[in-house]
């Protein structure tokens, strides 16, 4: 056994006693205890283990590698030895040490807190993983049966699987009675897969297609095998997942990738201008004046980091958030909202995602011709309309009574079945086998509800399915009490008897199987012989309709004189009635398709990927428009002779991808990012974890979701609607076009304030920096903060979804904004250093040169020039005068607030001390309030100039 490692076999292309042998076990007695406690020292415990992550104290001090945060806290450092060194501080009355010092440290604190409690966010995807195994299993062990704990399982042990239970390792089947196995959290696809322990395969089979195997964390859903464990632990499918999970990095977002650009430019701006201002001061004065140059480059170093960003930025997406909520759409990560507006292609799941993850009969088809079938889900309501030979249907539904092939044929479905359809809550809802689900739904469609059919054709004996026979009957007795009005089956003779019989066999199965034990088909009340041409007929249809990837099934019956027992039950099936074919598909939902079309509207590309036949995923796909006829698609197969450049080379053109594992969609996704796309991924399965997590931005299935894809994603769909996503995208929009808009508004206050204290020691050098630090957080805290908060809730743009996404690429100061933010930034400099110079000269001349009110008119000029920048920004294109004022309340209520608050700050004695600040005539707050008004006004006349220059209206 050492020498053949387990996971380097692939099990399900050898035989049975290959395994066996090459496993040492044996098919009768199992392992032996020496054995056992041997493997259980090579394998470990069969459970998922944690690779380990960054501690919590790792994610806080990553918090504090920011440059801006890392240049806050040399300026706290420096600003704090110079209060140390400042004697003088002690006798000025009022005046409190190292409050610039803590004030920084406080917000440079704040700010780290606030990046943690975004990344620390537990990572849970594993545990949930975890979950998905079986606590106890039954095993044969030294010839015993014993029930042990999933994790003593070990290579070669013999395991016991029989119906409700859950698969606990990796195994190749021994022997299987009618075993039936859900693997949606493993493939995604919600199909019960029926178990051939005989066969063996190729090498290339897709994990879908490995009928001879079983997976840990599947579940049995029918039937009963011995299963030869074969990879436990993280060597099972379910470990690879899960390493997959642990091993994926997440990618910084567009944001916060913008952010970071953001900062290096600001802080390198920022050290050029401080070394500017020294070296010019220093030229200028000499080394007499190096303290009043540090305080300046202080003040500068303070003035260009917008402090209140982060908060801003934050509190912005968590009201995105709150209205994503309401759109039914529960954002996990706040860096989620923002990057939603900048997607372009969302890789979608199949089942469950862009279908109902119900299996709905499409049409039937008795020999007389063919029926669509209306209606959605499990619910028994819709109607039944005609289909020509061209293949369009009538308007007007049929009367299923009216259509005695069709009649019976509905009989069959409901009669020949072992599921139960119920409601539940308002919601229908099929216990049982979903494509048994499907027919009950069809009969039940035409009034012929399955208990009411039971209680009127009582089953008195069946002939369950098997995968070898592939295809299942019933006899059911015609009650003698019956009588013509509430008949619900006509009478029926045997062919060449003249009786008819009280008994009835229904048959449905694979369609080829069915028709080869025919003899007979029904023609609307008549029975006629099944002559070889309708028989080609039949066939070529049922290969039609499975080419266009419908699941098909046969129907057929027979009267019978005697039950099955009696006769054999390969005579009873034989001489069949042909009654016609039913397809049937995992429909779309219904709103998906208009949800397509909205996303190549705003430019972006829905791909489908899903571990289903190519043949029904093109079905769906060109439905719903993602595809269109003879589009390239690729398959699992495909994807894994394809090398990374190879696959990079097609995924810009591929919409379909079928039959793929889970390692193969998290190659999807990596293929896209590296073309340099914004990826948005949707799943429900433990299958899409990996490539949920990989994802920019990972969206879970809310209802029908494990809770394992819930944990790796950014996103979850309350409603599991596709639709929800394109109305998250709309928000992220929204979201990102207003944190450029308030970026404009703090940046272009930010250049104004250090161009200004920069120009002071030139213009204005006997009289010291004009603005302190705790001041400039004070602007950049409250003053641009309160209004930049409005600015977030701005409504949206008229065609947010009628353009392209964004190059995710694209610098923060793409399209214009760097621009306006200098420009404004220089505008907002000149009218506070106009203003500065007549209010140094006014006070030197007016109250002495000791005076320092000039630096409070500087202040309050800074501040209140902000609120009317803040109402023009509103839009870029149209008039302040032009808008509707209660469109954004908010916007008018923190102007208001955030002027009053800067009144109190000159005129409240007690704030006056703590922030240096100087009480201002009405006359001086009259001069300061006109200078703040030229900003608003020259911001009002760039839209006119603009208006002039280009004849319309520039796009906000």
């Amino acid at each position: 056994m050492n020498d053949v490692p387990p996971e380097q076999i692939l099990w399900y292309t050898v035989d049975t006693d290959r395994a066996v042998e090459v496993l040492k076990s044996d098919r009768q007695t199992g392992l032996m205890p020496e054995q056992i406690a041997r493997r259980q020292a090579q394998y470990g415990p069969n459970e998922l283990q944690d690779m380990g992550g960054r501690s919590s104290w790792a994610i806080l001090i990553d918090q504090f590698k920011n440059i801006m945060l890392i240049m806050l806290i040399a300026v706290a450092i420096i600003s704090g030895v110079l209060d140390l060194l400042d004697f003088r501080a002690k006798t000025i009355p009022g005046d409190i040490p190292f409050k610039d010092t803590v004030a920084i440290l406080a917000i440079v604190i704040l700010n780290g807190i606030l990046g943690y409690v975004q990344e620390s966010r537990a990572e849970k995807a594993l545990a949930a993983l975890k979950s998905l195994s079986s606590p106890r299993v039954r095993v044969i062990r030294d010839g015993k049966t014993s029930e042990i704990a999933a994790e003593a399982l070990v290579p070669g042990d013999l395991m016991l699987l029989e119906t409700g239970g859950q698969v606990a390792a990796d195994g190749r089947l021994l022997e299987a009675f009618n075993l039936q196995v859900r693997e949606a959290a493993l493939t995604g696809e919600s199909q019960a897969v029926t178990k051939q322990p005989q066969i063996c395969l190729p090498e290339d089979t897709a994990i879908g297609d490995r009928v001879n195997l079983v997976f840990q964390g599947t579940e049995v859903v029918q039937g009963r095998g011995t299963v030869l464990v074969t990879n436990t632990g993280m060597q099972t499918e379910l470990g690879k997942i899960a390493t997959m999970l642990q091993t994926v990095e997440t990618e910084p977002t567009p944001l916060q990738q913008r952010m970071d650009q953001l900062s290096q430019a600001l802080v390198t701006g920022s050290l050029i201008l401080v070394a500017i201002v020294v070296a010019g001061g220093l030229i200028l004065s000499g080394w007499q004046n190096f303290r009043d140059l540090l305080e300046v480059s202080l003040s500068m170093a303070v003035a260009v980091v917008p402090e209140g960003l982060p908060a801003v930025i934050t509190v912005t997406l968590a009201l995105g958030t709150q209205r994503m909520v309401r759109r039914h759409a529960l954002i996990r990560k706040l860096p989620a909202v923002e990057t939603l507006g900048s997607v372009t292609h969302i890789c979608s799941d199949k089942t469950g995602t862009l279908t109902q993850n119900k299996m709905v009969v499409q049409a039937v088809h008795p020999i007389t011709g063919s029926f669509r079938v209306s209606g959605d889900g499990y619910a028994p309501e819709g109607e039944f309309y005609s289909v020509e030979t061209s293949s369009k249907s009538t308007d007007r539904p049929i009367t299923v009574q009216d259509h005695p092939d069709l009649h019976l044929l509905l009989l069959a479905c409901a009669l020949c079945n072992d599921a139960a359809l119920q409601k539940e809550k308002g919601d229908w809802m099929i216990l049982g086998d979903p494509t048994e689900g499907a027919l009950l739904t069809v009969a039940g469609k035409a009034g012929l509800q399955r208990d009411q059919c039971a209680f009127q054709l009582p089953r008195v004996a069946e002939i369950p399915f098997t995968s070898e026979r592939k295809r299942m009957s019933v006899v059911v007795e015609r009650m003698k009490a019956e009588s013509s009005r509430t008949t619900i089956i006509p009478q029926l003779i045997i062919p060449h008897s003249s009786s008819p019989s009280s008994l009835i066999l229904f048959c449905k199965g694979s369609p080829e199987l069915i028709l080869e034990h025919c003899q007979y088909m029904q023609r609307g009340d008549r029975i006629e012989p099944l002559q070889s041409a309708q028989r080609d007929r039949i066939l070529s249809h049922n290969n039609q309709l499975a080419s266009c990837g419908l699941r098909v099934l046969g129907m057929a019956y027979k009267p019978l004189e005697t039950l099955p027992s009696e006769m054999g039950e390969d005579e009873a099936e034989q001489d069949l009635v042909w009654l016609g074919l039913v397809d049937m598909l995992d429909a779309p939902r219904s709103e998906v398709q208009e949800a397509v079309a909205r996303c190549r509207t705003a430019g972006i590309h829905p791909i489908m990927i899903t571990g289903d036949h190519q043949l029904t995923a093109c079905a769906i796909a060109e439905a719903l428009g993602i595809a269109k006829t003879g589009d390239e698609i690729l398959t699992g197969r495909d994807l894994e002779k394809a090398s990374p450049t190879e696959l990079e080379a097609h995924v810009d053109r591929v919409c379909v991808y079928a039959r793929v594992a889970p390692e193969h969609k998290l190659r999807i996704v990596q293929a896209l990012q590296r073309r340099r796309n914004i990826v948005a991924m949707t799943g429900d399965g433990v299958n899409d974890a990996p490539a949920l997590k990989q994802a920019d931005i990972g969206i879970a299935m809310g209802i029908t979701g494990t809770d394992v894809s819930k944990e790796a994603s950014d996103m979850v769909l309350l409603d599991d609607n596709f639709a929800t996503i394109v109305a998250a995208v709309e928000e992220g929009r929204v979201v990102y076009t207003n944190i450029r808009r308030f970026i404009k508004y703090i940046l272009g206050s930010n250049i104004g304030e250090v161009l200004t204290i920069a120009a002071s020691p030139l213009l204005v050098a006997s009289g010291g920096v004009p603005l302190t630090p705790l001041q400039i957080l004070w602007m950049n805290l409250v003053t641009d903060g309160l209004p930049a908060l409005a600015l977030a809730v701005e409504p949206a743009e008229p065609n947010v979804m009628k353009r392209p996404p964004h190059d995710p690429s694209e610098s923060i100061f793409a399209r214009g904004l760097g621009a306006y933010i200098l420009r404004i930034g220089v505008v907002l400099s000149i009218i506070t250093i106009a203003l500065m110079v007549w209010g140094y000269n006014y006070t030197l001349t007016t109250y002495g040169v000791e005076d320092q009110r000039w630096k409070t008119m500087v202040f309050t000029t800074l501040c209140l020039s902000q609120m009317g920048h803040a109402m023009a920004i509103r839009s870029n294109s149209r008039m302040t005068i032009e808008l509707n004022p209660l469109s954004n309340p908010f916007l008018l209520v923190a102007v208001g607030l955030t002027t009053m608050l800067q009144l109190l700050l000159v005129y409240v004695e007690p704030l006056r001390n703590f922030f240096g600040t100087h009480y201002l005539t009405p006359m001086e707050l009259a001069v300061c309030l006109g200078f703040s008004v030229l900003l608003f006004t020259w911001i009002e006349l760039e839209k006119l100039v603009m208006r002039f220059l280009f004849k319309r209206k520039i796009e906000d």
